[in-house]
């Protein structure tokens, strides 16, 4: 495609037609995808340069997923499917022109797909959208940041502006943005992990007394059992299915819960091997475990209760005393509280007989080493907080913390949205961390909690807060509640993007809006004849170097540090004590300034320069050291909680295609579950479509109910599916609209995307 001219994406959701689901996953068909996709995008050339680069010590980090690189000597194609295709969509040759926008109004652009907006290209030029008009227009960099520092010093308080990040900026670029914005005078930094991880960190600081997962990768191959619940490692997390396999050869036992058979937990083909290509792949899990949306607590408190009930006829075999007596704390008060447990509740709740309940317990009963792996299957329910900690207090009680090939493993859906956190993305940073800051630059830290990203989109609802600014991402569509937050943010007097590409958060803007394209993972930041190096961490605490190395497709772009550097001079001032030109010219600095305050990363430039850079301090890991109100891990007590199915109704789980990241749509198929050529599907138990009064190919309305309030999803294809009966599921961000902005988990206030109840109802017209 020559630069400059619009790509047609095809698009029409009526073409859909499901084909069946597979039962693996990668494979010879898998590198064939990334190839074609690549060389579409970027051109053979470009598509070597930058696939031999990709997770490589010398290389870039994938802006895909945080899953880490093993230590050690890396393969050639140290890749996997839907990593090549995140850096074809960034790296692709395809531009967006300011005589793009010259050629399409916002309404235009508005009535695209998601799908066809992505597809266009690299973003090129800064762009305004001046009040009135309806064509985007270029303006220049200093232009730029006026604005926006008149719009930000005109406001009456600092808390009426909001600063969200996506979890795909650098350590060194969010430790800089999070600098900013309280030198500014707000504690408002909603960021994506609100609404991914946030339960995850609030169970796990409870219980442990840190947020992040305790293992490594090679815990996970000394493992003797592997449980992972609402995860799907095939699509999301592919080559997490290489180590699952290490894993596999050394012995390991697979537990998966989840309510969808997913294709990678089923069999995996690894193509850099022989048995990948030729052969069958190697089976993955050994249960499966089809679990009814929301009933994780009830299954993992049964499991409680069975090991429990194992220890009182073997003293001394299954519960680790010694563990629980010298580290901690509140074991009597859940002993007595799961032995109480119901089992008949647990089956009902779970919709699994008590022998598979039974067959899952004797495996962990004889498991020496056990990591619990999890995902937003967990994290998106009301009761999301209480399951992690029931799912922890399995390990706790078996010792499972704090010793090789044992722990928990919340496994992070974007590269790098928790180093973000490491680095002061969070909306209530602790004292210790502001006191750092303050004492390093000689500011005064505001220490007033901010909004996290439900409580921003009220914030603008309701006219708290009228300046929004993304760093990265896409935040209308990775949000709830559709309608409320394209509300909240056309409200705002100015809405600025900090982006890569093209999306639909452009196009939902306030009275005035600002497109600021940035340097993406890939591309090369060079600053007065000097290639710089950001750095990031992956989902198992390993922080490491990152180095982009091709050209970028503007002159115009700026890096995301470099963005923030100017802004914070300009919005300011010329007096400020923070050295911000000294950090926009050298990234090291940058690096001594975190070494300084953020925990952990002393000598941050030396260690992060080491070939697999180096690992953040973890002291339950570390130490069996559990910084908790108590100082000592916690057992988590919380009622039992699950998700009971309305009379006539669903209960719905919004998801990924295979073919998707996040909110970026990269096609319309959906290869391992049989989805081809559209999005607008809902997969529902074929019981459930007969007692419905539906049919297969059905056309229906996704009707979601919550709070006395109906919110409705157009047009979806009834697909027959193995879900559990009074389950659904369908893709995001198209279902975004049905979860309720104020449905969210207790304590993290996370969306609750994984459990929302709706009724089907048939369009006119019926089947197509």
């Amino acid at each position: 495609m020559s630069r400059g001219t619009d790509y047609q994406a095809d698009y029409d959701d009526h073409d859909v037609i499901s084909t069946g689901a597979k039962d693996e996953a990668a494979g010879v068909k898998a590198v064939m995808v990334s190839m074609q996709r690549a060389i579409e995008q970027m051109g053979p050339l470009r598509t070597a340069a930058a696939l031999t680069r990709l997770n490589q010590r010398h290389g870039f980090d994938c802006p895909g997923c945080a899953w880490p690189e093993e230590h050690g000597g890396r393969k050639l194609a140290e890749f996997c499917e839907n990593g090549a295709k995140a850096v074809a969509e960034e790296a692709t040759k395809r531009v967006v022109t300011p005589e793009f926008f010259a050629r399409h109004t916002i309404a235009e652009l508005d009535a695209k797909p998601e799908y066809w907006l992505s597809q266009q290209g690299r973003l090129t030029h800064p762009m305004v959208l001046a009040p009135g008009d309806d064509h985007y227009r270029p303006i220049s960099w200093d232009a730029a940041y006026r604005l926006i520092a008149d719009e930000l010093n005109a406001l009456g308080s600092p808390d009426e502006a909001l600063f969200y990040t996506s979890g795909r900026t650098s350590n060194e670029a969010a430790f800089l943005y999070q600098l900013l914005v309280r030198s500014y005078g707000t504690n408002n930094l909603p960021d994506c992990s609100n609404m991914c991880h946030e339960s995850s960190g609030t169970a796990l600081i409870e219980s442990i007394g840190i947020g992040k997962g305790s293992v490594t990768v090679e815990d996970l191959t000394l493992a003797d059992v592997i449980l992972i619940a609402g995860q799907n490692p095939g699509t999301n997390h592919p080559r997490m299915l290489s180590i699952l396999e290490k894993a596999k050869a050394n012995g390991a036992k697979i537990i998966a819960v989840n309510p969808l058979p997913e294709a990678g937990l089923i069999r995996f083909k690894d193509p850099q091997k022989v048995n990948g290509v030729v052969g069958h792949g190697v089976p993955i899990a050994d249960e499966f475990v089809q679990i009814r949306i929301g009933g994780d607590m009830a299954l993992f408190a049964g499991l409680g209760r069975l090991l429990l009930e194992a220890e009182d006829n073997a003293p001394g075999t299954v519960v680790d005393r010694e563990f629980i007596a010298a580290h901690c704390a509140g074991f009597d008060e859940y002993a007595a509280q799961t032995r109480a447990v119901d089992l008949d509740v647990v089956t009902d709740a779970t919709g699994i007989d008590r022998a598979q309940l039974q067959r899952v317990a004797d495996m962990l009963i004889a498991s020496q080493r056990m990591v619990v792996c999890w995902a937003m299957g967990l994290t998106q329910q009301t009761h999301a907080v209480a399951t992690i900690g029931e799912a922890t207090n399995l390990l706790l009680m078996r010792g499972m913390i704090g010793k090789p090939g044992a722990g928990v493993c919340p496994v992070r859906g974007h590269s790098n949205v928790q180093g973000d956190r490491t680095m002061g993305i969070w909306e209530k940073m602790p004292e210790a961390f502001l006191s750092a800051l303050d004492s390093r630059f000689g500011i005064v830290s505001p220490r007033k909690h901010g909004y996290d990203t439900v409580d921003a989109i009220r914030a603008m609802r309701d006219g708290r807060a009228k300046v929004f600014i993304g760093m990265g991402g896409n935040f209308v569509s990775a949000t709830p509640d559709t309608e409320v937050t394209e509300a909240a943010l056309r409200s705002c007097s100015l809405t600025v993007q900090i982006s890569t590409k093209l999306n639909r958060s452009h196009l939902v803007h306030g009275r005035t809006a600002l497109i600021l394209p940035t340097l993406g993972r890939t591309d090369r930041d060079i600053i007065d004849g000097r290639k710089q190096q950001v750095s990031v961490e992956d989902s198992m605490s390993m922080v490491h170097l990152s180095r982009g190395s091709l050209h970028p497709p503007s002159d115009q772009l700026r890096s995301e540090v470099a963005i923030v550097c100017q802004l914070a001079r300009t919005v300011l001032g010329p007096d400020h004590p923070v050295p911000w030109e000294t950090f926009a010219a050298d990234y090291d600095t940058v690096r001594d300034a975190i070494a300084a305050v953020v925990p952990g990363c002393t000598d941050y430039n030396k260690r992060v320069r080491r070939p697999d850079g180096f690992q953040l301090p973890h002291p339950p890991r570390d130490s069996r050291e559990f910084p908790t109100t108590t100082g000592k891990a916690n057992f988590a007590v919380n009622p039992l909680e699950w998700v009971e199915v309305p009379e006539g109704r669903l209960v719905l789980q919004t998801l990924r295609s295979h073919d998707q990241y996040n909110t970026t749509i990269y096609g319309l198929d959906d290869r391992y579950r049989g989805v081809k050529g559209g999005r607008r599907v809902v997969f529902v138990n074929p019981s459930d479509i007969e007692r419905l009064g539906l049919r297969p190919d059905d056309r229906v309305d996704l009707i979601s109910e919550f709070d006395g309030q109906e919110r409705r999803a157009k047009d979806f294809l009834v697909v027959p599916y193995s879900t559990p009966a009074g389950n659904a599921a369908a893709y995001y961000p198209e279902t975004n609209p049905l979860v309720p902005l104020d449905h969210t988990a207790k304590k993290s206030n996370t969306p609750v995307s994984k459990a929302v109840v709706i009724r089907l109802e048939r369009r006119e017209g019926g089947a197509r």
